[in-house]
Order: C-alpha cells, then structure tokens, then sequence
C-alpha cells in the first residue's frame, strides 16, 4: 500500500505538471491544445539528444531541452497561432489546428528519430531503498523534481507580478487589457512556461517508463487532459491538484486490498471512471468555477 501511494505520486506529478501546461492556455488563450503530448514528446527526444547523442549530464541535457521546447511553443505561437486569433477563427477550428499540428508534431519525430524505443543514459536497475519503499533512479528524479517544480509553480502564479497578470489575463482578458497589462506579452510568456513545463514532464516521464517512442506523448495526454477536467478546467491550481489525485487514483486501484486490485492495463479506466464519478458530484472540477444560469 505504501509502494503504491509512493508510485501514485510519482505519476501524479508528471501527470500535474503536464496539466497545469495545458491549464494555462487553455485559461488564457481559450485553446484545447491537442498537440501538447506531442511537445512533450519534442521535450524527451530533445533530451535524449542533449544526454545520449551530445554525452552531456542529464541535468543539463533536461534543461536544455526545456528551453527548446519553449522556444518550439512560442515558434508556433508566432507562425500558427496568433494569425489564426487574429483572423478570429472559431474554438473549433482551433481545436483542428491543434489535432493537426500534433500529427506533423509526431511524424516529424517518426522521421528524424525512427520508430525505436529509447532510453536515457540513466542505470534502470538502481534501486534506492528506504523502509519498505523502493524507487527507481528515475522515480526518484520524478518525484523530488516534480514536488519542487508545483511548489514553484504554485509560488510563481501565487506571488510573482508575472503569475498575477496571467491570472487577470484568464479571468477577464479585455478588463486587464483596459488595466493597462500588456496581454500579448502574458500570452508569450505563457507559451515559454507552457513550453518548459512539457519539456520537464515528458523528460520525467520518459525517465518514470525507462524507455519511450514517438508515440508516448499521446498515450500522456489523455491522462493529462482527464487531470485538467478533473481540477476544474483553465484553473492552473486545480490542474495541479487534479494531477496528483489522478496519479493516486490509478495506482492505488491496482493495491491486492482494493477487491484483489485492479489489473495496471487498465490503469488508464480507471482515471477516467474517477473523472466521471468526481464530475458527478462537482461538475465544475474541484478547484473550478460553477456556472451561474
């Protein structure tokens, strides 16, 4: 039961810091990024060129391919998205624009990369031990990272001048701009956070599966995008949240005291009948806002 609480958070802070990405613009901008897996996927491959390919640390190789991946979403930023907003086009020809770029997205990886398996110059095999706990080097690495990036995404939106506009922006984007805050710049900004939270979280969870193929940032997303529904869409805290109480969900529903435990093929069912029976009960998501009629 311990192993898997301790798994559950794991998963869950890569599960959160991919949905509170994917919360931001989504609170900002009103757009469903589709193709957000596959950035993440653009971040992990990065890294492994930056570690494997360059023979850098993986600290360094991570960090480098955050600030890739950010400068890949505020690209697209400039080039695709803007133009469409400015020719006003309609949710959901922004949600296509989204399901298209993903498949450039993920066959521009297929054909620079190939289709193998790929893994980080990090030992598998290491355990770290403590009490009746066993994590993997890239648990680890997951959970102590991951922990320290939401409590400083927490702290930045909370406390900083930046996090306070983006939120003034979400809330209510022409009175802030009647304010005086310069909303193209929170948008940019919001694309470079955005882009670095996908970069972190497909690394980690590239290191949290051992191996990982061009296809592994969609299998993220859907989990990712269940997280974002569960914490109550375009809220960035709830995003976090609703990370971390998936990532429980599903590993804790395989524990033997759980009616013999749930098989982990179906961990992902699992997610989404927690999304269902939590929408149930609040349908606005846990941290956001009902509607009023």
């Amino acid at each position: 039961m311990l192993q898997l609480l301790v798994n559950g958070l794991v998963t869950g802070s890569v599960y959160a810091i991919a949905a509170v990405g994917v919360s931001l613009v989504y609170g900002i901008l009103r757009l469903v990024n589709f193709a957000f897996g596959d950035v993440m996927a653009f971040g992990a491959f990065m890294a492994f060129l930056f570690d494997v390919t360059l023979g850098l640390p993986m600290v360094a190789a991570t960090l480098l391919a955050m600030l890739v991946t950010a400068a890949l979403s505020v690209a697209l930023e400039g080039v695709l998205w803007r133009p469409l907003r400015q020719r006003r086009a309609g949710f959901m020809s922004l949600f296509l624009a989204s399901v298209g770029l993903a498949l450039v997205l993920r066959q521009a990886i297929f054909l620079v990369a190939g289709p193998q398996p790929r893994a980080y110059a990090v030992d598998p095999y290491r355990v770290y031990v403590v009490a009746s706990i066993r994590l993997s080097t890239g648990q680890t690495v997951a959970l102590s990272v991951g922990t320290a990036t939401i409590v400083a995404v927490g702290l930045i939106l909370g406390l900083t001048t930046v996090g306070r506009t983006m939120r003034a922006v979400a809330d209510d984007r022409a009175l802030a701009a009647v304010a005086g805050i310069d909303t193209e710049r929170v948008v940019v900004l919001t694309w470079v956070l955005a882009g670095l939270l996908a970069g972190l979280a497909g690394v980690l969870a590239g290191l949290v599966q051992s191996s990982f193929d061009p296809n592994f940032g969609f299998s993220l997303l859907l989990p990712t995008f269940a997280a974002v529904v569960l914490g109550g869409i375009g809220s960035a805290y709830g995003a976090l949240a609703g990370g971390i109480l998936l990532g429980l969900a599903t590993e804790l529903s395989t524990w033997s005291g759980f009616f013999g435990g749930v098989d982990s093929v179906y961990k992902p069912v699992v997610a989404f009948v927690v999304l269902i029976l939590a929408l149930l009960l609040r349908p606005q998501g846990l941290l956001g806002k009902a509607r009023i009629a």
